[in-house]
């Protein structure tokens, strides 16, 4: 038989319920002896096997994942329908003979099935409330009518006592199941939310990691790619003119030579700034001064830095988000900006942490920009909205561009 999945924290509150009412058995069963002051013999003790029989029953059962496993969708409804059974039973035939009341009885006996109905309305739906219930009453009233020496008046007053517990077990049971209804559909829509978490976490990965290959293409096709291109063509130079020019063969070959070195230290550059290592050994403040040292050495440009000394704590997707903005304005400006200065700045006002990267360039339009310039801008928005930062770059050509990233604040 199939397993059939409880409602986390069930078969918990479960055995609390039976170790409860074995505290209370012989709690009571104490009482009584110390009250009644019975003959202790071999009678009391089968007089209280009635009380126990049930309760222990219960306490191996639930304690046992062995039924739980052979028993599926069977084992929840056998241990409620025992739950519910040896509480009827003493009440109606045990209590008695000890000379109970029959208000006590009643009382009790609604009492020791309160918690197996709420445990039925927390697994099941309203229908098997409205059983249990029903049930549960006729049950008792075949033990009732069944008896001997019943009045007619005390069968009546019986019969309306049950129809009343009946309609307040039910309503109880209405109430629970409600409730639990109403969990389950916030824990639904919580899962699904979660889901739908996963799924969008998953596809920023992904965008993330496709933005970082496209980069990584045009980073190896700036630099190796050219490097090796004209490397090629170099040694094509220098195989045809080898025997008739050696001495212009020599000066290729050095030219050559510096091509490679120089498409080494690009590379070696490349893949340098593939690695977050800068932001996690230095910080952001410190990392941006190097990033931006680098840059203007690589393209002879005058540098002017504006970084803030301190700046508060911030999340590491921000950290990172501001370091990749910078790096890809530096990129454009030292491939694409033909610019002769370029200045960087990073300062926090108020809540609001502004970073702006501006150069004297020949900048750009909208409709002008080269196709690399404008996917790395497209990039830039996109880290920037993932952390809901704004972005900001005014360019115009012949007048430089500048790029302002502002996060925190009203922006």
């Amino acid at each position: 038989m199939k397993k059939h999945p409880l409602e986390p924290g069930l078969l918990s509150i479960f055995r609390l319920y039976i170790a409860v009412r074995l505290v209370f058995v012989l709690i009571a069963g104490g009482f009584y002896v110390a009250w009644a002051r019975p003959e202790i013999g071999p009678d009391l003790a089968l007089s209280a096997c009635p009380f126990l029989a049930d309760i222990l029953f219960l306490f191996v059962f639930l304690s046992r994942a062995w039924f739980r496993r052979k028993l599926g969708r069977l084992f929840l409804p056998l241990a409620l329908l025992v739950s519910v059974a040896g509480p009827i039973v003493q009440v109606n035939y045990v209590l008695p003979m000890y000379g109970a009341s029959t208000t006590f009885a009643f009382l009790l006996g609604f009492s020791l099935l309160l918690v197996p109905l709420i445990l039925t309305a927390w697994q099941y739906s309203f229908g098997w409330v409205l059983l249990f219930g029903l049930s549960t009453s006729l049950f008792e009233f075949m033990l009732i009518s069944s008896a001997a020496g019943l009045s007619l008046i005390e069968l009546r007053w019986s019969t309306v006592a049950l129809v009343g517990r009946s309609l307040l077990t039910i309503f109880v049971g209405y109430i629970v199941s409600d409730l639990i209804d109403k969990q389950r559909l916030q824990r639904n829509e919580l899962a699904e939310a979660n889901r739908q978490l996963v799924r969008y976490a998953s596809s920023m990965e992904q965008l993330a990691t496709s933005q970082e290959r496209n980069r990584l293409a045009r980073e190896l096709h700036d630099t190796l790619a050219h490097a090796l291109s004209g490397l090629a063509v170099q040694l094509d130079a220098i195989s045809a003119i080898w025997d008739e020019m050696p001495p212009r063969a020599r000066t290729m070959v050095e030219h050559s030579l510096s091509i490679t070195r120089i498409g080494l230290d690009e590379t070696r550059r490349a893949l340098q700034a593939l690695r977050a290592t800068p932001l996690d050994d230095m910080g952001l403040v410190l990392a941006l001064r190097d990033l931006a040292e680098g840059a203007a050495d690589r393209a002879s440009l005058r540098l002017s830095l504006g970084l803030a000394g301190q700046i508060g704590p911030i999340s590491p997707e921000v950290e990172q988000c501001y370091y990749r903005v910078a790096q890809e304005a530096l990129e454009n400006v030292t491939k694409h900006a033909n610019a002769t200065q370029v200045s960087v700045s990073l300062q926090q006002v108020d809540s609001r942490l502004i970073l702006e990267v501006s150069d004297d360039g020949v900048g750009f339009s909208d409709e002008s920009a080269p196709a690399r310039v404008q996917l790395g801008i497209t990039g830039m928005k996109e880290r920037a909205e993932l952390i809901g930062a704004q972005l900001e770059i005014d360019s115009q050509a012949d007048q430089g561009t500048s790029v302002r990233l502002c996060y925190g604040g009203d922006k």
